[in-house]
């Protein structure tokens, strides 16, 4: 079945061109250029995975319960949008909610792999052309995976989402070769990062959960990467030119935040973008999701040296401030961790089934 039958409103056209701007810039010094970047690189190397083998699709999705995550995480729950509903359409609302978030994935990771090869081009350091390399072999592969998730277990699309659109199309067109950095690796990934995060801690369903964990574990590294990469660069520009780029992150984290919402999910449902926002805003379940979001990302605007009286301010209008304290050290060796983890219950579940197969013939035979 063609994508384009999926979707819930099929996009105006097949695809979307963005202008870019910038120069490909090739490097004639083949040092050995930075230890940690190099690090990483080869951790990038050694930790490529195939999206067909590693993930056990045979697993059954329930496309109207496709999380098992509770009522209270719909925005609308104990309204009276809710209580009209009924069951059969609470399962859809559901449906509808799951392909929003991970069409936005989808969405994302394709911008992802085109920033990251933009990197490749543009960065003037090899070890920084090495490693985005590998990242954008990770972004397809995690293109190829949500792809596959939203058309054989949930069968339904969302076209991305206008705001995710805007922050995108501005990462893309600026010239300087650091902003796919920051657009991309800082933003929209920081953000996505932890929407993984917490999707993966809370659902109850086991293909779900592998694919964001195993996500998470590449995810992870490319948030280091721009974090390593930024860090260095930003602490040569002057007050000037870091003003023009924390005026680009506080922008662009008001777009994440208010994409948050999912508008174009309630309108299906025939509930007004003004009356989601309202319900959201008094939600207590939402809000707490809301900053949990930011956790991974404003520690690491921090991180980079982007953190002027006005940026901070503008985390705390949102109410995310206190995500600064954040160690996405500690979070990011966790990611690795349960991955790791899942892997390895994976195969101990799979060398015990063999070994009771085998132990099975074997007394099949002796009774023969």
């Amino acid at each position: 079945m063609s994508t384009n039958d999926l979707y819930t409103e099929p996009p105006a056209a097949p695809g979307w061109d963005v202008p870019m701007a910038g120069y490909a810039r090739l490097s004639w010094e083949y040092d050995d250029g930075r230890d940690r970047l190099l690090a990483l690189y080869a951790k990038g190397k050694d930790k490529q995975w195939d999206a067909v083998r590693r993930i056990d699709w045979d697993l059954e999705v329930d496309p109207g319960n496709v999380l098992g995550l509770p009522d209270e995480s719909m925005a609308i729950y104990g309204t009276r949008h809710w209580d009209r509903l009924g069951p059969a359409n609470i399962a859809e609302l559901r449906r509808h909610s799951a392909s929003w978030q991970f069409s936005q994935f989808l969405h994302g990771e394709q911008g992802a792999m085109i920033c990251a090869a933009k990197i490749v081009e543009t960065v003037p350091d090899l070890d920084a052309k090495f490693y985005a390399a590998t990242q954008t072999m990770d972004e397809a592969r995690h293109a190829e995976l949500y792809a596959r998730f939203l058309h054989e277990k949930i069968g339904l699309l969302y076209p991305i989402n206008s705001q995710l659109q805007a922050l995108l199309a501005d990462t893309l067109r600026d010239s300087r070769w650091d902003m796919p950095y920051l657009g991309m690796q800082v933003l929209i990934e920081g953000l996505a990062l932890a929407a993984f995060g917490l999707l993966r801690d809370a659902t109850t369903k086991p293909l779900p959960k592998q694919i964001l964990a195993y996500v998470m574990q590449d995810e992870a590294r490319h948030v280091a990467f721009g974090r390593m990469a930024l860090r260095d660069y930003y602490r040569q520009l002057t007050a000037a030119e870091l003003a023009e780029r924390e005026e680009f992150v506080i922008e662009g984290s008001y777009l994440m935040r208010d994409r948050l919402r999912g508008d174009e999910i309630w309108e299906n449902f025939g509930i007004s973008r003004a009356e989601v926002k309202e319900m959201t805003s008094h939600s207590a379940y939402n809000r707490a999701f809301r900053s949990l979001l930011f956790s991974r990302l404003v520690p690491c605007v921090r991180d980079i040296g982007l953190w002027s009286e006005r940026l901070s301010q503008a985390y705390a209008d949102m109410g995310v401030l206190d995500c600064a304290r954040a160690d996405l050290e500690a979070l990011m060796r966790t990611d690795e961790e349960i991955a790791e983890k899942l892997d390895a219950e994976r195969f101990a579940a799979e060398e015990a089934a063999r070994a009771s197969e085998v132990a099975q013939v074997i007394a099949d035979g002796a009774a023969g």
